[in-house]
């Protein structure tokens, strides 16, 4: 019951987004400019004989600082607004014992962070290269309770790189196909074994009662 209510209430939430975006663009054709999307195509044509070359980003399409200060709000917002469904995912799917709100909040903030980063460090190496330096001498000492859940960070911090570079499309099929993928795995429970962690569920462990049952159908050898 709970994967059913899961399921619609993501797909009416990407549903509404779609519809409310394309509605916007109809409706006002010069939002279009303002609209962090556009780079996949950039980046799958982008340049490939030098690696030090930059890829355009979808900011650079606006000219003045309002209008720079305008793509960057949108662009944050739908990087929070595309990282909300897998916060709802990580909410619904884990159990009571290892569920952690930090790491809800920090999905729900890490793309914020890295949108604003990957625009700062844009067309610089040197700030490229001083942002390494800093993250390094920066210790988290947060250690995550599965390493599954360091798939949410990893996804986090793809959208707020998409989002950056003006490429929110990507960040919505990510979304869309991490949210759908993990609620299948978690309704089929796939590569579950008895006895073995499970990710997501609680581990079914041997009872005495189940072990009597056992030993009731095993033989006893005769002396």
């Amino acid at each position: 019951m709970r994967a059913v209510h899961l399921f619609f209430r993501l797909a009416i939430y990407y549903f509404s987004v779609t519809a409310v975006v394309f509605a916007g663009v109809k409706l006002f054709p010069g939002i279009e400019e303002f609209l962090p999307i556009g780079g996949a195509e950039t980046l799958l044509s982008g340049p490939g004989g030098d690696p030090f070359e930059s890829i355009e980003i979808g900011a650079t399409r606006v000219s003045n600082l309002g209008d720079s200060l305008i793509w960057l709000l949108i662009a944050v917002t739908g990087a929070i607004m595309t990282v909300l469904p897998v916060s709802w995912t990580y909410m619904a799917i884990r159990n009571r014992d290892e569920y952690d709100q930090s790491l809800v909040e920090t999905i729900m903030l890490l793309p914020i962070a890295v949108t604003s980063i990957v625009i700062i460090v844009h067309n610089s190496l040197a700030l490229a290269f001083s942002l390494a330096g800093i993250v390094g001498g920066v210790r988290f000492r947060n250690t995550l309770k599965s390493s599954g859940d360091a798939l949410y960070i990893l996804l986090a911090i793809g959208i707020g790189l998409a989002a950056g570079i003006g490429a929110m499309e990507i960040a919505a099929i990510m979304s869309m196909a991490f949210n759908f993928c993990f609620l299948v795995l978690w309704v089929t429970d796939f590569g579950a074994r008895k006895g073995a962690h499970r990710y997501m569920r609680k581990t079914h462990h041997k009872t005495h009662s189940d072990e009597d049952a056992e030993n009731e159908r095993t033989p006893v050898e005769s002396k």
